[in-house]
């Protein structure tokens, strides 16, 4: 298939489009480049691609492509917050516009990467696809209303799909610190100190950042009829974890180093747990392979590897770090896009 990947350059875009590729797909990026200079390890493999920002697409730039899987968005929560109007912008209305001209010019199959964290704070029970939205941030509204607007635009021609991704971890091109497996076993690394920003009590379903793009791959080239408007929650349900119990994990990986609290750190209001036995029933190619304790050894020695910096791991791989530097240094103006004179792409 030809396919378009929009954020092929970001933490998800890196390692899913070598994957497409290898799976033998036909592959384009579209990428704005925010986080261009913030890689970690080997550079990504290239893709053609268009150095452009989403709101910023036409119908001509998808015409020719059999499916577009759409990751570009505000990556999380705190860029969200920090501009929720741009953030609600980017992550609803240019990501159902995109759609719709995916639509107009006659791709048939368009793959959303939503979120789990659509559930927002849904207590102990494990919830599945049926299950109520309760997102309590901009990053967690928009994915639900992307899904409803979305999906009312199904019929015989144009074929939607809605991964909502478990809060996802492990080594990428494109490194995120801000995630917290990624987070937690970075502090090990640097500090020795599992640091805990929260009291350790709130639940998360987490996945592995290859086992993420292996289900876009799946639902890519599955039978149309099992993916046709359906939404799957991507994990496995026995990697549910209070973040309290991946402190645990990470101690005993990362040798020397002990949990702690920051300051203030109490309740988190984003608790909930998943069902992800739909995504194993329906493609059971796409069940997950790893375990968080297997992504934190990962982590853990591509750290020493890299030899990682505490000035990286605080600066170039946490998006709100990123995206303030570049507004400080007058590169990207307040609604996240590029300055005049500094273009799409010149990070």
């Amino acid at each position: 298939m030809k396919v378009l990947i929009t954020g092929h350059d970001g933490y998800i875009g890196s390692v899913l489009t070598p994957l497409a590729q290898a799976a033998g797909h036909d592959v384009m990026g579209l990428d704005s480049r925010l986080y261009r200079g913030c890689g970690f390890g080997p550079p990504a493999s290239e893709a053609p691609a268009l150095d452009l920002d989403i709101r910023h697409v036409q119908v001509e730039h998808l015409k020719g492509f059999d499916a577009v899987i759409h990751l570009a968005a505000i990556s999380n929560d705190p860029v969200g917050d920090l501009n929720p109007k741009c953030t609600y912008d980017i992550n609803h209305k240019a990501s159902v516009r995109i759609a719709a001209l995916a639509k107009e010019a006659g791709v048939s199959r368009f793959l959303f990467s939503s979120s789990c964290s659509l559930y927002g704070s849904a207590g102990e029970g494990c919830v599945d696809e049926t299950g109520e939205f309760n997102p309590v941030t901009p990053y967690g509204e928009s994915k639900v209303l992307v899904e409803r607007d979305v999906s009312s635009m199904a019929d015989d021609d144009f074929s939607p799909c809605f991964l909502r991704n478990a809060t996802v971890y492990g080594v990428s091109p494109q490194l995120r610190a801000d995630l917290v497996v990624n987070n937690l076993t970075g502090f090990a690394f640097l500090r020795g100190e599992v640091l805990l920003s929260s009291d350790g009590s709130p639940w998360r379903p987490l996945v592995h950042v290859e086992d993420v793009s292996r289900a876009f791959v799946a639902c890519l080239e599955a039978p149309r009829e099992l993916v046709h408007n359906e939404a799957f929650n991507v994990g496995r349900t026995d990697e549910n974890y209070q973040i309290r119990a991946v402190a645990e994990i990470v101690k005993e990986v990362v040798p020397g180093s002990r949990v702690t609290f920051g300051e203030g750190a109490g309740p988190d209001i984003r608790n909930y747990r998943v069902d992800c036995g739909k995504l194993g029933r329906v493609l059971p190619q796409a069940v997950p392979r790893w375990t968080v304790r297997r992504g934190v050894e990962e982590l853990y020695e591509a750290f020493r590897r890299y030899a990682l910096t505490e000035n990286d791991f605080l600066t170039r791989y946490v998006r709100i770090s990123q995206i303030k530097r570049l507004l400080a240094e007058g590169r990207l103006d307040s609604d996240l896009l590029w300055s005049t004179g500094g273009g799409e792409g010149a990070a």
